[in-house]
């Protein structure tokens, strides 16, 4: 495959699927590697024990560190995200209600109810549903603040009825959160709120300070150190979880010669806005379209305010020629992209094949932001491939679930032999010994004083 020079260009050629061996076909659909990962282990390592060893004083001394600002404190008050509200813009607070009425439609109707079956006369199991009792909610807020990502995890916590939601985000320069961030937080009723972020903060969440009390499970975004210590936390504290293994953002678009070149750049450069290490992907059957996206790729770059970010990015595209449609599909579900863009003419046939993706987006006026933002789906997707085995972000994840069963003596008595045949096969006798003795006690006899 033919690829430019990364020094000197910032695109990649065209690839032609076909003529790629298959060593080559696993290279162009790498993901970009994350730099110093050994280096990068130790130091998260090192900052997660001093949060462990000295709590408050800990993130207090990494905050100044980190994000270049002295706090006295970080905790937000209920006064300061009321005095946010009042300072944003009517249309601002418009779109930040707008988009939670959204988000908050699609999720509610996830809402689940108990199921319970009687799967033989007397023997009734049960499925519940329960909210996670404390939740972490991380919000990044590096080049600028995401407010929609408050909404994306406050929303569902807001739904699945978590007693406690907590939300961290570094502070700016100024020791402050974005206004937009608390008054997202106040729709989604989270009354927890502290101005730390980083690795440090994740390591708040998980051991607990004099001033954070631990949660249960962490959920959001974040850079390579949230990303390393969540990581390392979901195996270093028990009952401590994470939402799923996160990395760089990435998008896959496939395209026919009838999609719209410049649509399709704008999709992909949507993302590779994110950061320099996001992953950008076209496939297409159409080379005439591929030239087009290319054109219009280096034009929609000289408008943009994170241009140079979005080149970087560009430095991991890949423009690949496939023999067909059906060959698209392939390649697709085998990278298994965070975000899937279908522009075809047969868009809604092509989905049935289409397997492995956080999100898809069908239809030349379906963009990546629209999921984003205000669709109403979640935009916490997995990357790195593991959408083949983990879902998009859900109301489910704010909730555990567990069985009940109740058997009466005659659904005992139904199912003993059953039980016993499968005890004896696996020697298990105090299990046959628990059945057994239940049934050889008469019915009318006083339990309590049943032989132990």
């Amino acid at each position: 495959m033919s690829i430019k020079n990364q020094n000197t260009a910032e695109l990649k050629d065209l690839i032609v699927w076909e003529d790629l061996s298959s060593a080559q076909r696993s290279f162009a659909l790498a993901r970009p590697a994350i730099a110093e990962s050994g280096l990068l282990s130790q130091q998260v390592e090192n900052i997660l024990a001093n949060v462990r060893e000295n709590g408050d004083k800990a993130l207090f001394d990494l905050t100044e560190k980190f994000d270049g600002v002295k706090l006295d404190t970080f905790k937000v008050t209920p006064e300061q995200v009321a005095a946010a509200k009042t300072r944003l813009t009517v249309k601002r607070l418009k779109a930040i209600e707008t988009a939670y009425g959204q988000i908050k439609r699609f999720h509610q109707a996830q809402i689940s109810e108990d199921i319970r079956v009687e799967t033989t006369p007397g023997v009734i199991c049960t499925l519940k549903t329960e909210a996670i009792d404390s939740v972490g909610l991380y919000i990044p807020a590096g080049s600028a603040p995401l407010p929609s990502t408050v909404l994306m995890l406050g929303v569902p916590a807001q739904l699945a009825k978590c007693p406690r939601k907590v939300l961290v985000c570094p502070p700016n320069k100024s020791g402050q959160l974005a206004d937009e961030i608390l008054v997202a937080a106040s729709l989604c009723g989270i009354d927890e709120i502290y101005s730390v972020g980083g690795a440090h903060a994740c390591g708040a969440l998980a051991f607990g300070t004099e001033t954070i009390a631990p949660v249960n499970k962490i959920f959001g975004p974040g850079n390579k150190y949230v990303t390393e210590a969540k990581k390392q936390l979901s195996q270093q504290v028990n009952g401590f979880a994470i939402d799923m293994p996160a990395g760089p953002s990435e998008v896959l678009v496939i395209a026919d010669a009838n999609a719209n070149a410049g649509f399709v750049a704008a999709d992909l450069l949507s993302q590779a806005e994110h950061g320099p290490d996001s992953q950008v992907i076209l496939l297409s059957d159409s080379r005439v379209l591929i030239n087009a996206v290319q054109l219009a790729l280096e034009a929609q770059l000289t408008t943009l305010s994170r241009a140079e970010i979005a080149r970087q990015a560009l430095q991991q595209s890949r423009l690949i020629l496939t023999k067909n449609l059906v060959q698209a599909i392939e390649i697709s579900n085998e990278y298994g992209p965070e975000h899937l863009i279908i522009q075809t003419d047969n868009a809604q046939q092509l989905l049935t094949g289409l397997r492995n993706a956080g999100s898809i987006f069908v239809g030349a006026y379906t963009p990546e932001s629209a999921g984003d933002y205000a669709s109403g789906t979640n935009h916490v997707l997995p990357t790195y491939g593991y959408s083949k085995v983990i879902s998009s972000l859900s109301l489910a994840d704010f909730s555990r679930r567990f069985t009940v069963q109740e058997i009466t003596r005659e659904g005992l008595s139904s199912l003993a032999e059953c039980i016993c045949e499968l005890t004896d096969a696996e020697g298990l006798d105090a299990h046959k010994r628990a059945v057994t003795i239940r049934l050889e006690t008469p019915a009318d006899a006083d339990i309590k004083s049943t032989e132990a």
